[in-house]
């Protein structure tokens, strides 16, 4: 089984995704608590907006200044021990917002083992792929597990998948 799944079809760029490096990408999630509450992925752009505004707003205000050590960080020791105990997922959105999907682009396809799954584009963007369960990569049924934006399928997601085709 490959690792690595491609995303294709009517986009402008074919984009390639490797799973195991997600472990190091600022984006994960958690996926044992990233249901809990109805939770809504944020977009990237507006979140980094909002975090450049108050940092300039802070200066503004306040004057520069270094930034202090550890400053909103977890100590190392409990990072390390999240990263090898954790479930993990990172959102599908910027990797299709990535490969262009071009003007006619409706859906896209999840090919499985088995089979294939069509899912609305607008759904897509807001899913969420499983890479991590428990600090191990999903090798038997993985490597990725697709997760609706809503969770409607936190308890049975989709499995298998060998790659993205855009439609």
């Amino acid at each position: 089984m490959s690792s690595i799944l491609m995303i294709k079809g009517n986009v402008k760029y074919t984009i390639t995704l490797d799973p195991g490096l997600w472990i190091f990408d600022d984006r994960k999630i958690d996926m044992d608590t990233v249901f809990l509450n109805g939770r809504k992925l944020d977009d990237s752009d507006e979140k980094y907006l909002k975090d450049v505004s108050s940092h300039w707003d802070r200066e503004i205000k306040e004057g520069a200044r270094l930034p202090e050590n550890n400053e909103n960080k977890q100590p190392k020791t409990y990072l390390k021990e999240t990263l090898l105990t954790g479930s993990f997922g990172i959102p599908f959105a910027p990797f299709l917002k990535n490969a262009e999907p071009l003007a006619g682009a409706k859906y896209v396809v999840l090919e499985t083992e088995g089979s294939s799954i069509e899912v609305p584009l607008d759904e897509a963007m807001e899913a969420i792929l499983a890479f991590s369960k428990e600090g191990k990569p999903l090798k038997e049924d993985g490597p990725v597990h697709f997760y609706y934006g809503d969770g409607r399928n936190k308890d049975n997601p989709i499995k298998n998948i060998k790659g993205f085709i855009v439609k």
